[in-house]
């Protein structure tokens, strides 16, 4: 597939991950849908001009500069939602590099409920109750890795070793 939605790189798409990949090929086949539409609308409305003896007249020059603006604006809204999303699953700078010796997975582009899920599960698989407190009261990468949720998992880890 050709992406002209927006300005990418060949070095960019290898290094994008698969969400990216899957909002970069969402926005593209909104855009082509988009301008099919458009070409859709102005055949018809051409047509229309022909049937009814209207050949020489500007409406259909007024018809094509309205629904290129339209165009226009609904891609402008398609490409900055795309640049946004593209944004929002970057991989943060910290991610990967040293995260290897955690014992469960540290993946950024996992939802927090998801990532709260992995690390509980990990914790609650720690059977000593002041071993599995201890541990995760020094994970600073579940500190980084949960942000607000790390309070939330820490509630739960002391109610099970109570």
């Amino acid at each position: 597939m050709e992406f002209d939605v927006i300005e990418v790189t060949e070095e960019e798409l290898k290094n994008f991950t698969a969400v990216q990949m899957q909002l970069l090929r969402t926005a593209q086949k909104n855009k082509n849908a988009l301008r099919y539409k458009l070409e859709q609308e102005l055949e018809l409305f051409k047509k229309l001009v022909l049937t009814d003896g209207m050949k020489n007249s500007s409406l259909y020059e007024g018809k094509r500069v309205g629904l290129e603006a339209e165009f226009n604006r609904e891609l402008d809204i398609i490409v900055e939602q795309l640049k946004y999303a593209l944004k929002l699953n970057e991989p943060l700078p910290d991610d990967g590099g040293g995260d290897e010796n955690t014992g469960y997975i540290v993946d950024y582009s996992l939802s927090y409920t998801e990532r709260y899920k992995i690390v509980r599960d990990y914790y609650l698989a720690i059977p000593d109750p002041a071993e599995r407190m201890a541990l995760y009261t020094n994970d600073e990468v579940a500190k980084k890795y949960l942000q607000s949720y790390y309070s939330t998992l820490y509630d739960v880890l002391y109610t099970y070793s109570q």
